[in-house]
């Protein structure tokens, strides 16, 4: 298994190494390495938001139980697209970003989920404020959510989740 994964995390940083030159000049790699690595995860997330929002949830209300409901928008975002892009979204930071961490697994791992329950949020608030105040239709509403969490989120995970200090050790 390891062998394997030593041979997903060199692929990946080959390709995404591979497109770094015209960047060099205008970002550092590791910023570059969390462009690329976030915007493949955030493409798949609304990828996999409009398969569920179009294929999976066709009524605009999903019930989950006789008291609880969620409308479709959100249900795309978080029953679906949300437990896929979690596990590759902490592996491409762990492995490929952020690798001069020291930080033990299970730190990342909880630190990473703290940086998600806050971008849940922001993500929770700017879905229904798009779709339910301003109208906007769910998936153009997703690629502007997704922009602000992204901000978020980079500052986030590169100051608390992977934080390392100039030994690389936080």
């Amino acid at each position: 298994m390891r062998n394997f994964h030593n041979y997903i995390r060199r692929l990946i940083l080959t390709v995404v190494d591979f497109f770094y030159f015209p960047f060099k000049r205008i970002m550092p790699l590791q910023t570059y390495r969390y462009a690329a690595c976030g915007g493949f995860n955030t493409l798949l997330g609304i990828v996999l938001y409009f398969v569920a929002f179009h294929y999976i949830f066709i009524h605009e209300t999903v019930h989950i139980t006789e008291q609880f409901a969620l409308k479709r928008h959100i249900a795309s975002d978080f029953l679906f697209s949300f437990w896929i892009n979690f596990p590759i979204g902490f592996y491409l930071n762990r492995y490929v970003v952020f690798q001069e961490s020291k930080l033990p697994k299970r730190i990342q791992l909880f630190r990473y989920f703290v940086v998600l329950c806050g971008s849940i949020g922001i993500n929770y608030f700017c879905l229904k404020l798009f779709v339910e105040i301003f109208k906007i239709y769910g998936p153009i509403a997703k690629i502007l959510t997704a922009i602000i969490v992204i901000a978020f989120s980079y500052i986030s995970q590169r100051n608390y989740s992977f934080k390392t200090t100039k030994e690389g050790v936080y």
